[in-house]
């Protein structure tokens, strides 16, 4: 018995008389590992590959691709995944969305994305320091606080046309809110109608 190509193919010797059914079975083994698996999603991947081998690859039927990277424990590599549907953020009380876009959040491996307008219910500017405007979703909260520039309006006495965004980690200590809690930060004469939560941070 021979090992041929990279994959190491168990093929018989030529001087090695037929025997089917024993060298079949090994050959077929030798070339399943290589194949790409199937699975419906990533519940169906965990339950049928599990126990599968260190490389094995895994297709699902929305594209998603995976690849195995343990020999002894259920450890994936995503080398595919569709973009997963934007989900709301919860708003604080006294806010409400304004514009065309919905405040909203997407979350896509360990990065997070954030889109839409938010305003005061009462019409008001967002005046003072610091506003807690709304939280992302559990899954959405960074481990440690994170901070990007945010757009905001120009309406008013104001001329600055952005602000600070925070969002709180789940280390995060902070009197303005909780891990997840989105801060707005401001210091534009007369305060601002709305900002904009379009930005990006990673979660870890």
């Amino acid at each position: 018995m021979a090992d041929l190509g990279l994959a190491g193919l168990p093929v018989p010797g030529g001087g090695q008389a037929p025997t089917v059914p024993a060298h079949l079975a090994p050959l077929a083994l030798a070339i399943d590992q290589h194949l790409v698996q199937h699975a419906v999603d990533q519940a169906d991947r965990n339950a049928k590959y599990s126990t599968a081998p260190l490389h094995t690859v895994v297709a699902a039927e929305d594209g998603s691709v995976w690849v195995k990277t343990s020999a002894t424990t259920a450890v994936w590599a995503t080398v595919y995944e569709p973009p997963p549907a934007w989900r709301p953020v919860t708003l604080a009380s006294g806010m409400q969305q304004t514009g065309e876009t919905t405040p909203q959040v997407r979350r896509i491996g360990r990065r997070v994305y954030l889109q839409g307008r938010i305003n005061r219910v009462d019409g008001l500017n967002l005046t003072g320091e610091v506003v807690n405007l709304c939280r992302v979703p559990a899954d959405c909260i960074p481990t440690e606080l994170r901070t990007y520039p945010g757009a905001c309006s120009l309406g008013g006495t104001t001329t600055d046309a952005s602000g600070r965004w925070e969002i709180l980690g789940t280390n995060s200590a902070s009197a303005y809110g909780d891990p997840g809690d989105l801060l707005w930060w401001y210091q534009g004469e007369g305060g601002t109608p709305w900002t904009d939560l379009a930005g990006a941070v990673w979660l870890d």
